[in-house]
């Protein structure tokens, strides 16, 4: 009976420590498969649980193996969940390390003392992620490279404040002094370190919101420009409408004249105004037409020519955001290829199949892309993040974005697994 109520004790943390962490995890790193969910439960509960005292070479020792597993079992944004490893390792260790060292130490001679250190980290995460709880969104956390980066570079000075109290107290297990300096040490900085992953993990929710509520705002500004594009068509149909006689009156003079060619160039003229064009529909999705209606008149006006064959429901198990960025950021730089060529022309393919959303577009090219598929712009603190954000997406979503050019094309493929079942759609051409 002692051994299983052992056994059980072991074995409550371990799963109750790794649930919460998994949850507080789940909006900035998706389990690669779903046997995955319970292999970083285990991983984040045996670290969790480990024994750390402040001075004690655990703690690095657990860093590289914490790390790779959760690389391992996980998908998305590198350098995303490099950060998100640094503050959850860091929020853990300082947790355990305050419970080991100074309530442990202070517990140990009571009857039962083994367990309170266990407790309390129970008790620490589960306050933790009850804070947090509402704050995380029901949808994947999306930051660019750049933003990733400044929070990898922030959380790097707690994790490196960490290691430097275990390195710098290593010998305290030697000497009174060094041990009596560790703790009064370990005391002021853990609840420091512990207090600056919070507000980093605080951090990164808020400039999520941040640049949700932007790519919110690009939507709303796209949809406003395509139903002023609807409006101004309709003005121009009753203005049509209005000078209809007149219109009439003038092709029946030219005809009476004996005109006939006059009067062919006149219909001809007037056909060509832009309220008789009927307004062109792409695919079902109405966010996904918007995009395409947009960018297929800006890249009209500088003389491409065009090649759309979308095949898109009106329902998409996928953000409408990062669509928008999938369709938005490939025709935008095949815009910006094929400037300077000679017969400028993108054609673009995209579908839903089989439960994937495959994208393609290619278009020629008058130069080389750079190497890391950047812009060719001097402005590269505005430019260039089309290809590495479509592929941030694309990972972030469990897909793939291939990119390439090659005898004078430049081709793009992006490949991405939807959660639900498509509704089937007509393909419609330019």
């Amino acid at each position: 009976m002692a051994r299983l109520l052992w056994y059980l004790t072991g074995l409550l943390p371990v799963l109750f420590n790794g649930w919460l962490l998994l949850r507080m995890s789940a909006p900035f790193a998706r389990p690669r498969r779903p046997w995955c969910r319970a292999a970083l439960v285990l991983m984040f509960g045996i670290s969790s649980c480990m024994i750390i005292w402040v001075g004690d070479p655990n703690l690095l020792y657990t860093l590289p193996v914490y790390c790779a597993c959760f690389f391992l079992f996980t998908r998305g944004s590198r350098v995303g969940r490099l950060a998100v490893a640094a503050i959850l390792f860091c929020l853990m260790m300082s947790v355990s390390a305050i419970a080991d060292t100074y309530l442990g130490d202070f517990l140990e001679d009571y009857q039962w003392g083994y367990y309170f250190p266990s407790l309390a980290r129970m008790a620490a995460l589960g306050a933790i992620y009850l804070v947090f709880r509402c704050r995380f969104p029901p949808e994947p956390v999306s930051l660019s490279d750049r933003l990733w980066r400044l929070i990898l570079g922030l959380a790097a000075m707690p994790l490196c404040t960490l290691a430097a109290v275990v390195l710098l107290t290593y010998q305290r297990y030697y000497s009174d002094a060094v041990a009596r300096l560790s703790l009064n040490q370990g005391m002021v900085v853990l609840p420091i370190v512990l207090l600056t992953s919070l507000l980093l993990l605080r951090a990164v929710l808020v400039l999520a919101d941040h640049e949700k509520l932007e790519r919110a705002g690009h939507l709303a500004s796209l949809r406003e420009v395509y139903y002023q594009g609807f409006r101004q068509r309709e003005v121009q149909v009753r203005q049509l409408r209005h000078d209809l006689r007149n219109h009439l009156t003038a092709v029946q003079g030219l005809l009476e004249r004996g005109d006939a060619a006059g009067a062919a160039a006149y219909l001809e003229r007037l056909s060509g105004q832009a309220g008789l064009r009927a307004p062109r529909h792409w695919c079902e999705n109405e966010m996904a037409d918007i995009v395409l209606s947009a960018k297929a008149e800006e890249l009209e006006r500088e003389g491409v020519r065009l090649e759309f064959a979308v095949a898109l429901p009106a329902a998409l198990p996928m953000a409408e955001t990062d669509l928008c960025a999938l369709l938005g950021n490939a025709l935008d730089n095949a815009k910006e290829g094929v400037r300077g060529c000679a017969d400028p022309w993108v054609l673009l393919r995209c579908r839903v199949d089989k439960g994937l959303l495959m994208l393609r577009v290619e278009n020629p090219t008058a130069r080389e892309p750079v190497g890391d598929l950047s812009t060719t712009k001097a402005d590269k603190t505005a430019h260039g993040f089309g290809i590495p954000g479509m592929r941030e997406i694309a990972e972030r979503c469990g897909g793939s974005l291939e990119a390439g050019a090659g005898q004078g094309r430049f081709r793009l493929l992006v490949s991405v697994p939807l959660n639900g079942e498509p509704v089937p759609s007509k393909c419609m051409k330019s």
